[in-house]
């Protein structure tokens, strides 16, 4: 497993003790600078810059084919191993990271709409708190699902020109709004148009994207580097997610076994890059290994869940998905690779707390779910999340590992603190400072997790448009849905293939589980961190314990 676990690992992050540099002498032949000024440039120079990277639907195991994130962050900085996004969907999840609160308060709860980009208030973020902190910042690649194409809720106007608040340079990827010489789109890999400052540029037809999305990145660090504020970049690559053109290697539609067709959708590549996993995935990453069932028994998942074994045809398509998303991530990391060495040469690496993550995880073949995301099983709910920065540079051969889990509204919140910046809500996570300071402090507060888009139904508590919620501790996984819901105890069933719903053994730890979801559900910032009983709460050694044993026993099924 050692060779495996760190590409398994789901990774949380945080940073820690930071580098305190002597502020700088006053201008050269002027006034020499006051005490209040020589003050407030040791403050700022007390804290880092702040990168984070976000990919677009990365899975855990995706990181087998990211070398430099793990040779540059992973093995030098902090992996947390229980790394959540808080509703497993791009818009609502990037929702939540900038906002710093759940779905059910900031409100955008799909791409479809009335959703996206439309249905976001970006009049406050974590860019217009950390810019009013002190910091320059940028934002590279993709927004919001709409954006470019919707209207911006704060203007009331197209959005293809609108410069959300708070960024100090912005080149953000557009979703084709239909306007006359504006072609391509964000998921159009080859030809993808951008808002830079409040103006269209279209000039990259054939060039691709996560290319122009590392220029993008590596020419915004040197400006930074030239300045003397600290800096944060949000860097967003759509890879590995689908998107166009199609190639001639691509799977399309293929039927199931009752002659019910779903279309493979993969990400587009440079063609020097194609085939290159070719001889390493010969398989889906969420088919288990040997070549045996998806998942033998469904009974145990609600109506909607059960789906037919994938035939042969079905496999070889998956395969084939997961390659393509392989070459993809290779890609990406490359320019990953380039932004790093740029803030080296910059000599603002020292000082610069660097994070990677998803938006949210995805499918692979896993319980008989040929693609997709959204709902709340491990597969599509786990995220990457690594970290490196001051103070946690170095270590073990193979970086810190942490055990406590983290969300994006987690990232979210320990960024601000990182920055000592004023959140733009009173946010629903709470800073892992502490946590990545002085280790693990054990799984004392749930995770809660949230999905759905469709009508309004007053059902088994649910009284908006959520069709899941979940709660997850160290030992256990709760689903509810609006009918029914799903039980699995992760410390002997980690691939959760047998649901304990109905089981009468389970029933005390459902009653007290369902307790704590009532609770969870609706909460407003410090309601979302009220501690889990003591029968569910786990100490450091405990949760340490659970930990390997659940990716000892993923391994065991779905490792390479």
């Amino acid at each position: 497993m050692a060779k495996v676990t760190g590409l398994w690992v789901a990774l949380g992050v945080l940073v820690s003790s930071l580098v305190v540099l002597v502020a700088p002498p006053g201008p050269p032949g002027g006034t020499p600078a006051s005490a209040a000024e020589r003050v407030a440039s040791a403050a700022e120079s007390q804290r880092p810059n702040i990168v984070v990277v976000m990919a677009d639907d990365m899975r855990v195991d995706d990181l087998r084919f990211a070398p430099r994130l793990r040779r540059l962050v992973a093995r030098r900085g902090v992996t947390f191993q229980n790394a959540f996004s808080p509703n497993p969907l791009c818009c609502p999840a990037r929702a939540s990271f900038l906002t710093g609160v759940h779905a059910h308060r900031h409100r955008v709860w799909s791409h479809e709409r009335p959703w996206g980009y439309q249905a976001f208030d970006d009049s406050r973020t974590i860019a217009t708190s950390l810019r009013r902190a002190g910091y320059r910042t940028g934002f590279v690649g993709k927004y919001l699902n709409g954006y470019g194409r919707q209207r911006s809720q704060v203007s009331g106007g197209p959005s293809y020109r609108y410069v959300p608040r708070g960024w100090s340079d912005w080149r953000a990827s557009l979703e084709n709004p239909g306007v006359k010489g504006i072609h391509g789109g964000t998921y159009y890999y080859f030809n993808t148009p951008y808002n830079v400052n409040g103006r269209v540029d279209n000039r990259y037809r054939g060039r691709y994207q996560t290319t122009v999305l590392g220029d993008f990145s590596v020419g915004m660090a040197r400006r930074f580097g030239r300045q003397r504020n600290p800096f944060f970049m949000y860097v967003n690559y759509v890879a590995p997610h689908h998107g166009a053109p199609r190639e001639p290697d691509d799977p399309g539609s293929v039927a199931d076994r009752r002659g019910r067709r779903d279309y493979y959708s993969t990400p587009a590549r440079p063609r020097w890059v194609r085939g290159k996993f070719d001889r390493v995935v010969t398989r889906a990453a969420g088919l288990p290994r040997g070549g045996g069932p998806s998942e033998r028994d469904v009974s145990d998942k609600p109506r909607f869940r059960t789906r037919l074994e994938p035939t042969r045809q079905e496999r070889r398509a998956l395969r084939e998905v997961s390659r393509q998303r392989a070459e993809s991530v290779f890609v990406m990391d490359q320019q990953i690779g380039r932004l790093v060495r740029t803030l080296k040469r910059t000599g603002e690496w020292s000082n610069t707390v660097f994070v990677f993550t998803s938006d949210n995880g995805y499918f692979q073949g896993e319980h008989r779910t040929r693609q997709g995301k959204v709902l709340g099983h491990e597969p599509s709910l786990r995220v990457p999340l690594l970290m490196t920065g001051p103070g946690f540079r170095g270590g073990r051969p193979h970086g810190r590992l942490r055990d406590d889990p983290a969300t994006l509204l987690d990232l979210s919140a320990t960024i601000l603190d990182l920055a000592n910046a004023k959140p733009p809500y009173r946010p629903d996570g709470s800073s892992r400072l502490t946590t990545l300071r002085r280790g693990d402090q054990g799984w004392s507060v749930p995770v809660l997790h949230e999905s759905g888009w469709g009508g309004g139904a007053r059902v088994n508590g649910f009284t908006d448009v959520r069709t899941s919620i979940g709660v997850r501790t160290a030992r256990y996984a709760l689903l509810r849905y609006r009918r029914g819901g799903e039980l699995y105890d992760l410390s002997v069933d980690a691939v959760q293939n047998q649901s304990v719903w109905k089981d009468e053994d389970y029933r005390p730890v459902k009653r007290e589980l369902l307790a704590v979801w009532r609770r969870l559900k609706d909460c407003v910032a410090d309601e979302c961190q009220q501690p889990l009983p003591d029968s569910l709460a786990t100490d450091p050694a405990q949760t340490r314990s659970l930990t390997r044993s659940y990716w000892r026993q993923v391994d065991r099924v779905y490792g390479w």
